[in-house]
């Protein structure tokens, strides 16, 4: 069955190309469409389009199938192109007459674009979540280790000491950037395209007010072209949140993959979390952390993708913008694992807290012991030329007791600040 079908029977495999795995993407809209579906019933029974007995039953058994998918018997196959269609169809054969008029006053652009929406609001809320849970974990990591310890690297040579409290924290507020990105593309998807049509809107006196306040969106896009002009830039702009979230995870992985290495051996987990080789019987690979990391790269490529995706595009409606859902929808799920797999294993961590003894870190200490000569009146420059002479001669004498006491330093972390900034970032 198609929403467009004139009659005639058309051609397999163009049917076939248009279509797509479009049946298998719209299995996780489905919730969201019917939602919509049922805010749109009871919009028309407020404008006298549905009499109350038909608004009544129309949203009864859009309750009912919503249950069905719940329970995992609504299922979108062969031969309807989509769920719009499979919905129609359901009502249709469970209501009759009633059935056919759902469709009264929308077009499938915009019923897709508002289950899309609706789809986003959730995955970005949900990210939220999964990013405060990372968020509180690494602050309480950050706390526990926070007098251990760590070498500080610029261009992957030892530069300066750092901590685990510091490298901890660190990835902490950076996931606070992340969380602005997330409520900036948050409040984009918080707008009803509901109402707009094929994009021009309706000569019916629809209610676009009440469906707002009925799905709960914030505001509508008010401008009908505007609403069909944010299919496309709604994914590119939460595919950009999702690659922020992205960058700070892979990062994160590849600093794990480095301090596992043997040469490092900063530190370790569980057997149970690394894997092993197939003729190398002492291996602890890091597999879990490089997955994440990989993809989390593939992440970070997306809203380029969608760019190229949505390039040249004019106003109106393309066929070109169903290919935003197979791109968009299984990166929402990538990233949640993800978060979940990082979260659950990152508890597990454990932390070597003697590296520093090790002499080939001595050099770490020495721009503190030259700081220490120009608070004691040497002018920098001078107290450089002798600290670096040291070294090359081979007399520095490291100097291991450390006084960084300035906001954000291993001595001074602001974890309680960070916690209050992460706070107000989501509510804004």
């Amino acid at each position: 069955m198609k929403l467009w079908d004139k009659g005639g029977t058309p051609d397999e495999q163009m049917d076939h190309f248009t279509v797509g795995n479009d049946r298998e993407l719209d299995q996780v809209l489905v919730t969201y469409d019917l939602k919509a579906s049922r805010a749109h019933a009871n919009m028309l029974g407020r404008i006298g389009i549905l009499s109350k007995a038909e608004t009544e039953s129309l949203t009864s058994a859009l309750d009912l199938m919503l249950e069905e998918v719940r329970n995992g018997e609504f299922s979108i196959d062969p031969p309807f192109e989509d769920m719009h269609s499979k919905i129609e169809f359901e009502l249709t054969e469970r209501l009759g007459e009633a059935g056919k008029k759902i469709h009264t006053a929308r077009s499938r652009n915009d019923q897709v674009l508002v289950a899309l929406q609706l789809y986003l609001k959730d995955a970005l809320s949900g990210f939220h979540g999964q990013v405060k849970a990372l968020f509180d974990l690494l602050l309480r990591l950050a706390d526990q280790h926070k007098d251990v310890l760590l070498p500080g690297y610029t261009h992957l040579q030892v530069a300066m000491p750092s901590s685990f409290g510091l490298w901890f924290s660190a990835y902490a507020e950076s996931l606070i950037d992340d969380v602005y990105m997330l409520r900036a593309a948050y409040r984009v998807a918080d707008q009803n395209p509901l109402g707009s049509a094929a994009g021009y809107g309706s000569s019916f006196p629809i209610d676009r007010d009440f469906t707002t306040a009925q799905m709960g969106f914030a505001t509508q896009k008010y401008n009908v072209v505007a609403a069909q002009m944010g299919r496309g830039k709604v994914e590119r702009l939460s595919a950009m949140a999702m690659a922020s979230i992205a960058g700070t995870l892979g990062k994160l992985a590849m600093d794990i993959c480095l301090y596992m290495n043997q040469n490092f051996g900063f530190v370790s987990f569980p057997q149970e979390l690394t894997t092993g080789s197939s003729i190398m019987p002492h291996k602890k690979n890091p597999d879990l952390f490089e997955l994440v990391r990989a993809k989390c790269n593939i992440i970070q490529g997306l809203p380029n993708q969608l760019s190229l995706l949505t390039t040249n595009l004019p106003s109106g409606y393309h066929r070109d913008l169903q290919m935003t859902k197979p791109l968009i929808l299984p990166a929402v799920e990538d990233l949640k694992s993800c978060l979940e797999i990082t979260i659950s294993s990152l508890g597990r961590i454990q932390v070597n807290s003697n590296i520093l003894s090790d002499p080939k870190y001595d050099y770490l200490f020495s721009v503190d012991t030259m700081d220490a000569m120009v608070q004691q009146g040497i002018s920098f420059r001078e107290a450089y030329r002798k600290m670096a002479a040291q070294i090359e001669e081979g007399t520095y004498e490291p100097d291991k007791s450390l006084n960084h006491s300035h906001q954000g330093s291993l001595g001074n972390l602001c974890l309680d600040e960070i916690r209050s900034k992460m706070e107000s970032a989501w509510n804004g």
